[in-house]
């Protein structure tokens, strides 16, 4: 989701009190220095309160919009957790770019095609969470690939940071954690566990091995976080900028995942992912069919 930010260890799961008593360190070739965050591990996680299935306020009997008391209760059946994945329309020489510099544009295209089909057959249908789907650009929300009945919403104008946070201000009440579709191993268990760090921690985050995140969350109570302002894309400072902005809550970190954006990485996933399986019979196609 993100790429190059500040490289974390591996673990499987840890707090960090951002912005809280931390020291700074000079980074090694550079004059910036870089917050040193105080890290600890958990030794449990609280799940986010179990409710009843969610109920649109469309269906709200008669009579029960009248008062405060009346929003609260929509409010609560409407209560759910959700995932929103991000995801482009696989369309070659738009999705994959860097791939397709050392596979090839059908090869790379093809990739994307069957790995975030898979990740969103693995994740979509999971009763634990809502799913719904960001897609990009916003006119291929209304096409016919998307899986039947399954949430769409179009990602908007505006860099990464913008679309993140419309996301976070506008979806329906309860948590919500938003991935990519450039990690291409996560599980369910990798998004049961953010949901389930959210509630003790503010905010989630998924480190990349690569540098960056491949999840970031929010409980939203009382309400989203202002998290990606003055943040440096794609750049050795995003993780570190996002925590910054995070400054005195609580975030939770899982586990550290790979994510496929050069043909190196494909190559260290190649036995695990079957949609890197299913690309070794495009790389040898010629690159402009």
């Amino acid at each position: 989701m993100v790429t190059h930010s500040s490289r974390l260890p591996k673990t499987s799961s840890r707090e960090v009190v951002a912005g809280s008593s931390h020291k700074t360190r000079q980074r090694q070739g550079a004059g910036v220095p870089v917050p040193i965050h105080r890290i600890t591990k958990r030794s449990s996680l609280k799940a986010t309160p179990r409710l009843g299935p969610a109920r649109a306020l469309s269906t709200l009997p008669d009579g029960a919009g009248d008062g405060a008391g009346a929003t609260a209760r929509a409010s609560r059946s409407s209560w759910r957790r959700r995932l929103v994945i991000m995801v482009k329309a696989p369309a070659a020489g738009r999705v994959k770019t860097r791939l397709a510099r050392d596979i090839g544009v059908v090869a790379a295209t093809a990739f994307y095609r069957h790995a975030s089909g898979a990740l969103v057959s693995r994740l979509g249908n999971d009763p634990r969470w809502d799913t719904t789907l960001a897609v990009a650009p916003d006119i291929a929300a209304h096409q016919s690939h998307w899986p039947f009945g399954m949430s769409r919403r179009a990602q908007g104008r505006g860099d990464l940071g913008r679309r993140m946070q419309r996301i976070f201000d506008r979806m329906p009440p309860g948590p919500v954690v938003i991935i990519g579709s450039d990690c291409t191993v996560m599980g369910p268990a990798d998004v049961a566990a953010a949901f389930a760090a959210l509630g003790d921690a503010d905010a989630v985050l998924g480190p990349a091995t690569d540098g960056g995140y491949w999840l970031i969350g929010e409980r939203r109570s009382p309400r989203p976080l202002k998290a990606f302002a003055g943040v440096r894309w794609s750049s050795d400072w995003t993780l570190a900028d996002t925590l910054r902005n995070f400054d005195g809550r609580r975030v939770s970190l899982v586990r550290e995942l790979p994510d496929v954006d050069t043909g190196e990485d494909l190559r260290d996933i190649d036995g695990a992912s079957f949609a890197a399986r299913r690309v070794r019979a495009k790389r040898d196609m010629p690159r402009d069919m």
